[in-house]
């Protein structure tokens, strides 16, 4: 014996869905508000560190950087700082510096640097630099606030890592970085002596430790309440989910399972369902249309048990036996609701009809008929009105084509074989159908279901049509036609 497959219920598969969903938007919204929020942060601290560099270089006396940077090149100049160095004696830098006419400048831009620090709190580190070349692995300190001893003077530093390599007189924007100092956003602006030669930059480093442990904070709080975001909104969608779906088509599937059909038996007995689903959704068209398929199981079965009987009754009278068949056969091939032709009736009629082409030609017509509006009818008012609606316009067809086969072949479709003298006058008699429901669809004085709307589309039999089919396709396309120019004059849904 095989075992049966597992399956995945609509609910699980209708969540899963869901969650995937909700996930990628709420996560991706997050993080690209995240993103956003940063990208706007660090082009401020960029675009602050450049200002601030850049306003101090412009304080900056040029050619006297030229010569304190010639003077601390010096190999005398760079023993005695590391002696100095050594020592922790500033004062033998002073005195250098002195002696070689340098002090009082030096003096000036220190003090000022100091006071700019003082005063931009957001500043960490402003300096001057005598930059190496592109490929250098150091760059040497000029001048720096009085924090520092004026033996930083003509220190050469290491380069940083993410600036090897680099020209950092022409970096093309600020950099932030995490190293040895911590959070940093860091930019070089260039001194330029009157030949326009670079003599050093200025350094500046706004600290954005504090920043971006904030960032850290807010990515944390974004994810925490996206995560609870997510949550809601998918209980939320599990409520809505399990009440407008899950639970009515768990409703109709046990109901369905009752369903055991008799001719002996009321709708009710039968186990028709009916659990008083009002959805103008998709479950609802579900819910009546397997309401109205029992229904008319059950109908059939009743006709079908008539029909026993009706046979029972020939077999006692012989007689009559034959006319009884012949009954029952028109009845089989006649529309409940209309009394027109069926589409049993209508294919038995195309197999005559296809017969006799095969043996010649033959002049007819067919004429396609759909009612308009039936869907808002049976919707609004109910299947009773509606299958007044469809009697009515039964009525108007068959009234049109007094000496043609009218067949219902559908629930709103309509086929007339023409021939003879409805043949002859096709064309007049199609005009004037169409004039009449016209007229009937704007009269004021009636109901909705009494206001008969039908599109009519007509095809005659060509020469090269081998089959009825061709025929039927050609007046269904001009059907189709007219039903478009009924929707656009009269708006909505013509269905």
């Amino acid at each position: 014996m095989e075992s049966e497959k597992k399956t995945v219920s609509i609910r699980t598969k209708m969540f899963f869905f869901i969650i995937i969903i909700v996930l990628l938007a709420a996560f991706g919204t997050s993080a690209i508000a995240f993103t956003t929020g940063a990208n706007q942060i660090d082009r401020y601290y960029k675009q602050n560190t450049a200002d601030n560099a850049r306003n101090f270089a412009s304080l900056v006396d040029a050619e006297y950087i030229a010569k304190l940077r010639a003077s601390v090149e010096t190999p005398e100049y760079q023993e005695l700082r590391e002696k100095a160095e050594e020592d922790d004696d500033e004062a033998v830098i002073e005195a250098y510096l002195r002696e070689h006419d340098l002090w009082e400048n030096y003096s000036r831009i220190r003090d000022m640097l100091t006071d700019y620090l003082s005063n931009m709190k957001g500043i960490k580190y402003l300096y001057l630099v005598a930059p190496g070349g592109p490929d250098a692995l150091y760059d040497m300190y000029l001048i720096d606030d009085k924090e520092n001893p004026l033996y930083e003077t003509g220190y050469y530093e290491e380069r940083e890592k993410e600036l090897l390599g680099i020209d950092i007189t022409r970096l093309p924007e600020p950099t932030i970085s995490n190293g040895d100092w911590g959070w940093l956003c860091s930019d070089f602006k260039p001194v330029y002596d009157q030949n326009g030669q670079c003599v050093c930059i200025v350094g500046c480093d706004i600290g954005m430790d504090d920043v971006m442990a904030e960032r850290q904070r807010l990515m944390m709080i974004l994810v925490i309440g996206t995560l609870i975001l997510v949550l809601l909104i998918l209980m939320a969608a599990m409520y809505f989910i399990n009440g407008m779906v899950v639970e009515p088509l768990n409703a109709m599937t046990r109901e369905m399972k009752k369903f055991s059909p008799s001719e002996n038996l009321s709708y009710e007995d039968s186990g028709v369902i009916n659990i008083g689903i009002r959805n103008k959704d998709e479950i609802g068209e579900i819910y009546r249309g397997i309401r109205d398929m029992q229904i008319k199981i059950i109908d059939y079965l009743k006709n079908m048990f008539a029909l026993e009987k009706e046979k029972e009754k020939a077999e006692i009278d012989l007689k009559h036996r034959d006319e009884k068949i012949e009954e029952l056969s028109i009845e089989s091939y006649r529309d409940a609701l209309t009394g027109v032709g069926n589409k049993a009736a209508y294919n038995k009629k195309t197999e005559e009809i296809n017969l006799a082409l095969k043996e010649g030609s033959m002049d007819f017509a067919l004429v396609m008929v759909d009612i308009n509006n039936l869907k808002q009818i049976n919707d609004e008012f109910g299947h009773k009105s509606g299958d007044l609606y469809i009697k009515g316009c039964c009525q108007m067809i068959c009234e049109a084509f007094k000496h043609s086969p009218v067949y219902r072949i559908g629930g709103d479709e309509f086929v007339v074989i023409l021939s003879g003298k409805d043949y002859e006058r096709r064309m007049e008699i199609v005009e004037q159908l169409k004039k009449d429901f016209e007229t009937s669809y704007n009269r004021n004085d009636s109901e909705t279901w009494e206001k008969y709307s039908a599109a009519v589309g007509i095809a005659e039999h060509a020469s090269d049509d081998s089959t009825v089919e061709l025929v039927f396709r050609r007046a269904d396309a001009r059907m189709y036609k007219d039903k478009e120019e009924f929707k656009k004059k009269y708006g909505g849904s013509a269905r």
